[in-house]
């Protein structure tokens, strides 16, 4: 295959990526969208702003599984395949399609969540409105948004520390639930 065919087989599949994770962006942003603003909106306060942890807690965590892939080394992952130790030949094909899996995991499910705590913010600061007279109603919108992204941005902070340091670890971890979940699926099929 000659070197143009290679260049225009890498960019069919680049257009191909783009397309694919453009789509599934729209799609589970519009869900879950939906899903938390229906259930917020039928919900009181204390369980709407449990909703909205769990939405930043849910970002921040594909945030730093997103750098520990990005960061953590394959050599470890061979050795423990050479000795059959569950989820290293899943790591390594988590670690050889980096760029993606940090793509998915960083941008979107990260972005994902940003944008639905915003939304869940803007729903929490509607609820308190409804429940309470406050002279500066503007005030809990602006102080709902910033607690979000207080959150959602400190917590990234320590959770890319936490990656660096713990890459292989953390790699590891999510290799071994993606082989728990094949083997689950498997038996299921049988």
């Amino acid at each position: 295959m000659s070197k143009q065919e290679n260049s225009q087989k890498e960019r069919n599949k680049n257009i191909k990526w783009f397309v694919t994770i453009f789509f599934v962006t729209i799609f589970i942003s519009g869900f879950i969208s939906l899903l938390s603003d229906e259930v917020m909106a039928s919900s009181g306060i204390a369980v709407a702003f449990f909703i909205l942890l769990v939405i930043i807690f849910v970002g921040i965590v594909f945030d730093i599984i997103g750098m520990a892939v990005a960061t953590a080394d394959e050599k470890p992952f061979h050795s423990m395949a050479a000795r059959k130790i569950p989820g290293a030949q899943e790591s390594i094909r988590l670690l050889r399609n980096a760029e993606r899996v940090s793509s998915i995991c960083n941008d979107v499910v990260g972005d994902i969540c940003g944008v639905v705590s915003g939304s869940a913010s803007a729903t929490i600061a509607a609820l308190i409105l409804a429940s309470v007279d406050i002279g500066w109603p503007r005030g809990v919108g602006l102080s709902m948004s910033a607690l979000a992204a207080g959150l959602t941005v400190g917590g990234k902070a320590i959770g890319k520390t936490v990656a660096v340091r713990s890459c292989t670890q953390i790699v590891h971890m999510v290799g071994r639930v993606i082989y728990t979940m094949n083997h689950l699926f498997h038996k299921k099929k049988k």
